[in-house]
């Protein structure tokens, strides 16, 4: 069930909407950007999972704290509050599309709706409410592109075989672009190289997606439920990618207002009874699964890094209860204006989102992998790192073409290299590595003699479980399809 919750969150409704428009507008070639996720899990469980599901904690940035300090913890609480209510804005506000689309209802108030409907739930139900309610919209939102890709199919004004070759003809279902043209978004090095270590931050560093599986029993189970998303991510997301394809095929390449509608059109034009009703559920069930998970990690954030943390140490569960509740209220509210101001947007809305994204990632991953491997990084270094790869992914934002797939990398890289550099200089070498790297998680287990294993799990970061090597034999073959794909059209 953890499993599921983890892919319906992500996928959400900005996959069922946006990730066919950003195909459609470009080519198949975008798949590219989402090819990581047997790599980007692959390092999570071996590396980021353990520490989190053996240290106890309700926030995961409680980490940064006991590796470094209670400033670099809550600069990482803001960083992730930030993000993730923009995230959130940009999911609500593809809700309240699909609802204006069919309805004729004001966007702005399609928002308020669909906002008052997850609150409602998220408020009473908590983690346990996110993940049941995830695993039921996940089934009707994948459902509903069953549904459409069996119709469009079946609805192709020519052959799919003889649509694909002229669809080869226009460049559409090239998959795989090996160009090394760091102004393109997608090609098969922004995906492998840059995009891995944005959505290593996603599932690694990222509240919304770990909390879950802290409640999971043992971390045997926390890790397969992200095993799950390594080995289904592909063909979700292809599924999406090729349906943008074939709907470029449908129409002619004909210009759309807003092409996050491609679908909506799609159904409505189909006339089959019930279809839209179908479509309308499977967007809104993928929507609130992402929202109901959004609202309740940043109202954990806010209650444990925040408000326990500077305000109330002393506050007991009932309290901390109560509080969580007003955050998530707080929250609903606040994500109400960007979700407007998405309106104005243009293209896809997963494109979109993706770029706004890329902006907060280079400190995630540097703080994270810092703390993990670095042996002189102290907090005051971490935080002007921090400042300086801001300063610099703005800089390359706004004065070159550099395209945003690239900005983790680039911000990262920055981060990594002034924080070590600034903290030697400030606070100069450090004699030994902290217990909270991967080397002094390894030298705490062996001196205290625990077992480095729970089961056939792995309990200890660094250490490779067998059933991991077949996440990256999994993706050689998602590679050799692609390739095998475009030549066999």
């Amino acid at each position: 069930m953890i499993g599921i919750s983890v892919v319906a969150t992500y996928v959400s409704a900005l996959s069922f909407l946006g990730g066919p428009a950003w195909s459609y507008a470009e080519n198949l070639a975008v798949i590219a950007i989402h090819l990581n996720y047997p790599i980007v899990i692959f390092i999570v469980i071996t590396i980021f999972l353990p520490f989190f599901f053996s240290s106890g904690v309700a926030s995961i940035y409680e980490y940064q704290e006991r590796r470094f300090g209670p400033t670099a913890r809550s600069v990482m609480s803001a960083v992730f509050l930030v993000s993730q209510g923009l995230t959130s804005a940009a999911i609500l506000y593809a809700t309240a599309l699909v609802i204006e689309f069919i309805t004729g209802i004001d966007v702005v108030h399609a928002i308020l709706i669909v906002t008052v409907i997850a609150l409602v739930y998220t408020m009473m139900g908590g983690m346990a409410a996110v993940i049941w309610t995830d695993v039921i919209q996940a089934g009707v939102l994948f459902v509903g592109a069953a549904i459409i890709l069996v119709a469009l199919v079946g609805d192709l004004p020519s052959p799919m075989v003889e649509m694909l070759r002229d669809l080869k003809a226009e460049g559409k279902t090239t998959a795989l672009d090996f160009s090394f043209d760091f102004t393109k978004e997608a090609t098969v090095w922004s995906g492998i190289i840059a995009m891995t270590l944005f959505h290593t931050t996603v599932y690694g560093a990222n509240q919304m997606m770990v909390q879950r599986t802290l409640a999971a029993k043992n971390i045997g189970d926390a890790k397969k439920a992200y095993l799950l998303m390594g080995f289904a991510a592909f063909f979700i997301y292809f599924l999406f990618m090729f349906l943008g394809t074939l709907f470029y095929g449908y129409y002619e390449g004909r210009a759309f207002d807003n092409g996050n509608t491609i679908i909506l059109e799609f159904a409505s034009e189909l006339a089959l009874p019930g279809l839209m009703g179908i479509i309308t559920a499977a967007v809104i069930a993928a929507a609130m699964s992402s929202l109901d998970s959004s609202l309740n990690s940043m109202a954990t954030v806010s209650t444990v890094d925040f408000y326990q943390r500077y305000f109330r140490p002393d506050a007991d569960g009932r309290q901390c209860l109560r509080v969580s509740r007003r955050f998530t209220l707080l929250w609903a509210a606040a994500i109400i204006v960007p979700a407007i101001l998405y309106a104005e947007s243009e293209g896809s809305i997963l494109q979109t989102l993706s770029r706004i994204g890329s902006y907060f990632v280079g400190a995630k991953l540097s703080m994270y992998g810092l703390g993990f491997f670095s042996k002189h990084a102290t907090e005051r270094g971490v935080l002007v790192g921090v400042v300086v790869g801001f300063l610099v992914i703005w800089a390359v934002a706004s004065q070159t073409d550099i395209s945003w797939p690239w900005y983790c990398l680039i911000g990262g890289s920055v981060n990594i290299v002034v924080s070590i550099i600034a903290s030697l200089v400030l606070d100069g070498r450090q004699a030994d590595y902290s217990p909270y790297t991967v080397r002094g998680q390894l030298r705490k287990f062996e001196e205290e003699g625990r077992p480095l294993k729970e089961g056939n799990w792995y309990v200890v970061p660094g250490k490779v479980d067998p059933v991991a090597y077949a996440l990256l034999g999994f993706f050689v073959v998602t590679l050799l399809f692609l390739l095998g794909f475009d030549m066999v059209i």
